[in-house]
């Protein structure tokens, strides 16, 4: 067996590591650098569940950079998942809520699916969403089986959230060799994925081919990384699906209007009654997760000179991101499942065009030219899918392609009854379960997809571009359209009924939201995040060189 895979029909005779198992179970064994892995085989896929990629933060390692595992000497059992990294368990009535999975801080862990027989195939590492405040790479969502079963090695990883994966505060830095604080959940994506160059060639993958990619906060997490210095290198090609590059907290110092990262990380402890960080080290990490999330905390990279050395806007702009080949793109219904970001409807379209007016100044007629008072309703839900989505999902274009890299642009406009019955259209990560081929496996309240054969088709030609970018950096897929490139025509792919071949979306949408971020940006002291149309502070005056 290639890459020393042993999978062994057991008939209840001990294995290697003096491991008995059920009769006539299928189990892989993978002898990897880290150690060997007992995996479970479904269907032609090598499953292999909770495997650690670094120590448990807990004790005095909660707020440290993870720490290298030592090769364990034992066969490790990865027939089931690892627990989740603590988060709130209050979902409300949201479409995305699921069940409360088991949490602890031993949550470093990452899952593999990988083709029997596998070798060097691409690598797809998947960094799940959620606010940087939930979600696991264990949901049903993200199952791997499929894309795995149709060429590829697929990953989805654990990373610490919330107040344990973001807090910045000036006894952390003062703890640290480098004098920051903060980007730990960040800093476990990157050890992930060096445990993933370590290892994977032993599960079947090429070290050398691997594409990270993600939705909401997952794509965030891919800008960061692109960012990241720590990890260049790590990987090959990017995905980012509904991705925003909005501003973000600095340590030390107050610019764009966020608080400092360490001010912040102070007035968290007083607002949970501790008088240190020995105090908020002792708390139960559930009861610590919850009660700083009720006290405002919400978790943010922080620009500290190491891990994230300017705003990623800055980054991007000076081209110093990671130089590879990227795919990005945003829903057409975006905010209908997150309508917390909308502004308030005005009383009337008179009020409408006066606030805009009055707020937008110069760039207001164009503004109300994009999104009209003859229908607010919608206007309201496009302008912070376009101030955050879309306007982040184009400059990445813009700005990939600047590098001299291939940079592919999509748009996903697709609808199916119960989504759009229930107002929900293309709303914020529907596209994930046609990526995944996961439609049976979305969680309760999500509007149902239909088993027919137009889903199945959408499903599978979706697959097909985001693996054969993975393989290649080119997305292509069988007798479908050719997806251009985005180049100088500014081309994408629209996935509507079907996917179809198109050129400059929304014409004036990038150029606006980038001359009210260039002006933010220059005036120093205004955030570019949720803070678009009605909900947005008078517009600073042009400043060289922005429009």
């Amino acid at each position: 067996m290639s890459f020393r895979t042993t999978i062994s029909l057991l008939t209840g005779v001990a294995m290697a590591a003096c491991v008995s198992v059920p009769t006539g179970l299928a189990q892989p064994v993978v002898e990897a650098p880290a150690g060997a892995v007992r995996g479970e085989a479904l269907d032609g896929v090598n499953v292999f569940r909770g495997i650690p990629y670094a120590q448990p933060p807990v004790g005095w390692r909660r707020w440290h950079p993870p720490a290298e595992m030592d090769r364990w000497s034992e066969q490790r059992d990865a027939t089931r998942f690892g627990p989740a990294c603590h988060q709130p368990t209050a979902r409300g009535t949201s479409i995305y809520a699921g069940d409360v999975p088991e949490m602890s801080e031993d949550c470093l862990s990452l899952n593999i699916w990988a083709p029997e027989h596998a070798e060097n195939l691409p690598v797809f590492v998947w960094i799940h969403g959620g606010a940087l405040t939930t979600g696991t790479g264990s949901e049903a969502l993200y199952d791997g089986a499929l894309m795995a079963s149709e060429g590829a090695v697929v990953v989805t990883i654990n990373y610490r959230l919330g107040v344990l994966g973001y807090l910045a505060h000036p006894e952390l830095s003062a703890e640290s060799r480098q004098d920051v604080s903060g980007n730990y959940g960040l800093q476990d994506q990157i050890a992930a994925l060096r445990w993933v160059e370590a290892n994977i060639a032993a599960f079947g993958g090429n070290p050398d081919n691997v594409t990270i990619a993600g939705e909401s906060a997952g794509a965030l997490s891919v800008l960061y990384l692109m960012a990241a210095p720590q990890a260049r290198h790590l990987f090959d090609r990017a995905i980012a699906q509904s991705s925003y590059m909005i501003s973000t907290p600095e340590l030390r110092s107050s610019r764009h209007g966020d608080f400092p990262a360490e001010t912040v990380g102070v007035y968290v402890q007083g607002q949970l009654g501790r008088a240190n960080i020995a105090e908020l080290r002792a708390m139960d990490a559930q009861e610590l997760t919850v009660a700083a999330a009720g006290a405002g905390y919400a978790p943010f990279g922080t620009v500290d000179g190491v891990f994230l050395t300017e705003q990623l806007a800055t980054v991007f702009d000076r081209g110093e991101q990671a130089p590879v080949p990227m795919l990005a793109g945003f829903n057409q219904g975006e905010i209908r499942s997150l309508r917390f970001l909308a502004a308030p409807a005005p009383t009337d379209a008179q009020a409408y065009e006066a606030t805009i007016r009055e707020r937008y100044g110069v760039l207001a007629d164009e503004f109300l030219r994009l999104y009209p008072s003859t229908d607010i309703a919608e206007s309201l839900l496009s302008t912070p899918r376009d101030g955050l989505y879309g306007w982040t999902a184009e400059r990445l274009m813009q700005r990939q392609t600047a590098l001299g890299q291939r940079a592919y642009l999509y748009f996903f406009d697709h609808g199916y009854p119960a989504a759009d019955e229930g107002g929900y259209h293309a709303f914020h990560a529907a596209e994930i379960p046609y990526v995944f081929g996961t439609q049976d496996r979305t969680p309760p309240r999500w509007p149902a997809i239909p088993d027919t054969a137009q889903e199945q088709a959408m499903s599978s030609a979706m697959r097909a571009y985001w693996l054969s970018f993975a393989r290649d950096g080119v997305p292509s897929a069988p007798e479908q359209p050719t997806w251009p490139a985005y180049g100088d025509t500014r081309a994408y792919l629209a996935f509507e009924q079907a996917p179809v071949a198109r050129e400059h979306l929304m014409p004036g949408m990038f150029e606006l939201h980038e001359a009210v971020v260039c002006r933010r940006r220059a005036a120093g002291r205004i955030p570019w995040n949720w803070n678009f149309g009605l909900l947005s502070p008078p517009l600073p005056p042009a400043t060289p060189p922005c429009p």
